[in-house]
C-alpha cells in the first residue's frame, strides 16, 4: 500500500458507497446539522478516504462517513478525497485506526470496529493457522491500546440484540452487564428485554452474571429473570443524568471531571436564589 498522499481530487457523490458494515453510527442530530452548516460556510476542509471498488468506477469510504453524509444534505455535488488502492482488508484496518481516536465513541461502535479490524487481521494471517490468529489478537491489541481480555470483552457485545446494545450506548445499563448478558441467545435476551420494560429497571452485575451462570447451566428461566430483577438494587435509586453536550455549552471551561461539582454548586446558587425571591415576595405582601 502506498502511504504517500498526493493531492485531493473532486469525487462525485454519487458514485461513493459507504464501507459495507461499517460500525459507526452517523446520525442526523445537533452535531450533524453543525457539521452542515460549517460545510455550507467554509466547504470540507478535512478530505475524505477512499479506496476504489474492484471492476467498476465507484468508490468506498474508508474514512469520512459522517462528512459525506452532510455534504450530501448540504446540496454538494462532490466532494474532496484521498484515493488509497488497498484491498478490503487494508481499508478495514485503515476505517477503525483512523476513528478510535474520536472523542465520543460509543460502545457498540468500538465494539463492531474491533470486530472488523480482528476479522480483517485474521483474514490476513489466514495462511498462518492458529499461530497467524494469535499474531492479529496479539498485534491488535498493540496497536489499539486494549489488552487482549478487553478487546474480547467489546467484541461479546456484538451478540446482544440492538435493544439491549442501544441501552447500553444510552448508559442504560453498564459495559460489565452487557459483556454477561451477551451470553445468552436471542430469544432470552427478548425475553429479558420484555421484563426490563415491564418492570421499568435493568439487572445489576451480579444478576447479570447469575443469568450467564444459569443459562449455561441450562437452568435460566422468564419466571427466574423476573424473580431477579424484582430484588431491589443500587441501580433502581433515583438518579439524574444530564449529557455532557448540554453542559460543555453552559461552562465549556469545566474539566469532565469536575462537572459533578459544578452541578451541585449551580444547584444550590440557584435555591438561594429562589429563597430571595420568596422572602421578597413575602415582605412585599
Amino acid at each position: 500500500m502506498n502511504n504517500k498522499l498526493k493531492s485531493p481530487v473532486n469525487i462525485p457523490v454519487e458514485k461513493i458507497r459507504p464501507f459495507e458494515g461499517h460500525p459507526y453510527k452517523v446520525l442526523d442530530n445537533e452535531e450533524m446539522n453543525t457539521l452542515i452548516e460549517s460545510i455550507q460556510e467554509q466547504g470540507i476542509l478535512s478530505p475524505v478516504l477512499l479506496r476504489p471498488i474492484e471492476n467498476t468506477d465507484e468508490y468506498e469510504v474508508i474514512s469520512g462517513h459522517r462528512r459525506l453524509h452532510a455534504t450530501v444534505k448540504a446540496g454538494m455535488k462532490e466532494v474532496p478525497a484521498f484515493i488509497y488502492a488497498v484491498t478490503r482488508d487494508e481499508a478495514a484496518i485503515m476505517l477503525v485506526d483512523s476513528n478510535l481516536h474520536r472523542q465520543h465513541i460509543l460502545p457498540s461502535e468500538k465494539a463492531f470496529a474491533y470486530k472488523l479490524k480482528l476479522e480483517a487481521l485474521n483474514h490476513q494471517g489466514k495462511n498462518f493457522g492458529q499461530l497467524g490468529q494469535k499474531y492479529s489478537r496479539d498485534l491488535m491489541a498493540e496497536s489499539v491500546n486494549e489488552s487482549s481480555r478487553q478487546i474480547h470483552r467489546y467484541i461479546r457485545l456484538t451478540y446482544l440484540i440492538p435493544d439491549l446494545l442501544d441501552m447500553m450506548d444510552e448508559e442504560k445499563i453498564a459495559f460489565s452487564v452487557g459483556v454477561e448478558l451477551s451470553f445468552l441467545d436471542e430469544q432470552m435476551q427478548y425475553d429479558l428485554l420484555r421484563v426490563i420494560e415491564e418492570q421499568d429497571c435493568t439487572p445489576s452485575y451480579s444478576q447479570a452474571w447469575h443469568m450467564h451462570k444459569d443459562f449455561n447451566s441450562g437452568t435460566l428461566t422468564v419466571e427466574g429473570i423476573e424473580n431477579m430483577l424484582m430484588t431491589e438494587k443500587p441501580n433502581q435509586k433515583l438518579m439524574c443524568k444530564v449529557p455532557v453536550e448540554k453542559l460543555q455549552k453552559i461552562a465549556p471551561k469545566v474539566r469532565d471531571k469536575d462537572y459533578e461539582e459544578f452541578v451541585l454548586k449551580a444547584c444550590e446558587h440557584y435555591y438561594k436564589f429562589l429563597q430571595r425571591q420568596r422572602n421578597k415576595d413575602r415582605d412585599a405582601r
